[in-house]
C-alpha cells in the first residue's frame, strides 16, 4: 500500500527562527502572494509541530516543523459542537474531539483572547458552554448563577479523541484525583498499530528522558514510575492491528510509549517511532493523527458513589483508516 502524501515539511532554522508564520511561509513559497499565504493559514492547510495553526502571527522557534498540506485539516470544533454526556454540580463528562488540547499549556496562558479563540482548549470551551447553561438556568429561576470553574483531573493528547471527566467543585476534584491515583477509574482505548501484535500485558517504569530527550522506559524501578497497559487484539488488518488497550496506570504518553517499545508504534504518531534497537519505523498507514481513541470511561461518582459508564463511538477518521487498511489487506 502506498503511503498517503499530499504535504510538505519545512524545518525552521537559521534566519527563519524568530519570524512569524506568515513571513516564513512567504519565504518558503517563493512566488506566492501574501493573500495566498494568508489563505493557506486561515483555511487550515498549515500545522506547526503536528498541530493545526491558524495564527499567521505565531513566532517560530529553532527546530519547529511546519507542515503544509494540500488539503485543509479539520476545523477546530465550535462550542455548540461539544457533546456533553453527563453533568451536574460536581462533574462533567464530555467527548473530546481530536485536534483540541485538554487544557492550556503554560506558555500559552498569556495569549490574547483572539489567539485563544483561534485555538481553543477543551476546558475553556466547556467553561463557556456550562456558564451559558448556568446563566440560562439562573434567569429561569430569577437568580444569578455562581461563577463556574472547570478543573482538569486527567488529560488526553491533542491528537487523541475520547471521553474525559472534569471536576466542577473542589471536593469532586480532590476525590477524582485520588481515584485516578488509586487506579479505580476504568479507561479503555482503541488504537491502530504497525504490525501484527499479540495480546499481552506491557509493564515498565517510565521516565521523562530515556536518553534522547523523549519519554520512555527504564530498567531501574528507582528512577521511573510503574506503568501497566493491557493489550487485546480486536482485528488484524494485514500488516496493521486494531487493538484495545486497558490502562492499569495512567502515565503521560503511556500507551504510545509501550506500543512503540513493543515494536508496534501507533499509526500517525510522529514522536514514538524509534524501536529499542534504534530503528525508526516509517509510517505508511496514511493516518492523519494518532490512531488512538479513549472509547470507554467508567467511574464511581465522586460525591454520590453512583456508577457511571460511558462509551464513545469510533471517530470517522479512524473508521476510514480501519476500512482502508482492511480493504488493502484483502
Amino acid at each position: 500500500m502506498k503511503p498517503m502524501t499530499g504535504f510538505r515539511n519545512f524545518h525552521i532554522e537559521g534566519e527563519l527562527v524568530g519570524l512569524a508564520l506568515g513571513p516564513v511561509l512567504r519565504q518558503l513559497l517563493p512566488g506566492e502572494s501574501w493573500s495566498k499565504v494568508h489563505r493557506l493559514v486561515e483555511n487550515r492547510h498549515v500545522e506547526v509541530n503536528g498541530n493545526l495553526c491558524v495564527d499567521r502571527g505565531r513566532r517560530l522557534k529553532q527546530g519547529d516543523v511546519v507542515k503544509l498540506w494540500d488539503e485543509p485539516r479539520n476545523a477546530p470544533p465550535r462550542d455548540d459542537q461539544l457533546r456533553i454526556r453527563y453533568s451536574d454540580a460536581h462533574i462533567v463528562i464530555v467527548e473530546k474531539p481530536a485536534g483540541v488540547t485538554s487544557t492550556r499549556h503554560s506558555e500559552e496562558r498569556d495569549w490574547s483572547p483572539r489567539r485563544r479563540q483561534l485555538q481553543p482548549t477543551l476546558d475553556e470551551m466547556l467553561t463557556r458552554v456550562l456558564s451559558r447553561r448556568a446563566r440560562a438556568a439562573g434567569r429561569a429561576r430569577n437568580r444569578k448563577a455562581a461563577p463556574l470553574r472547570v478543573r482538569a483531573v486527567h488529560r488526553l493528547d491533542r491528537e487523541t479523541s475520547g471521553l474525559m471527566v472534569f471536576a466542577l467543585s473542589a471536593e469532586a476534584e480532590r476525590r477524582l484525583v485520588a481515584a485516578f491515583r488509586a487506579h479505580r477509574i476504568d479507561r479503555r482505548y482503541w488504537a491502530v498499530v504497525e504490525g501484527v501484535i499479540e495480546p499481552q500485558t506491557i509493564e515498565s517504569y517510565l521516565v521523562r528522558d530515556r536518553g534522547d530527550g523523549r519519554r520512555g522506559s527504564t530498567d531501574d524501578p528507582s528512577k521511573g514510575r510503574r506503568a501497566v497497559t493491557h493489550v487485546a487484539v480486536r482485528e488484524v488488518l494485514g500488516n496493521y492491528t486494531w487493538i484495545e488497550c486497558r490502562l492499569e496506570t495512567g502515565r503521560t504518553h503511556q500507551i504510545r510509549i509501550h506500543l512503540s517499545e513493543a515494536g508496534h508504534p501507533v499509526c500517525g504518531d510522529k514522536v514514538y517511532r524509534r524501536l529499542p534497537s534504534g530503528q525508526i519505523v516509517p509510517d505508511r498507514s496514511g493516518a492523519v493523527r494518532h490512531a488512538l481513541h479513549a472509547y470507554r470511561l467508567a467511574l464511581d461518582h465522586p460525591m454520590t458513589g453512583e456508577r457511571l459508564e460511558f462509551e464513545m463511538p469510533i471517530p470517522d477518521d479512524m473508521r476510514r483508516l480501519i476500512d482502508r487498511l482492511r480493504s488493502a489487506a484483502r
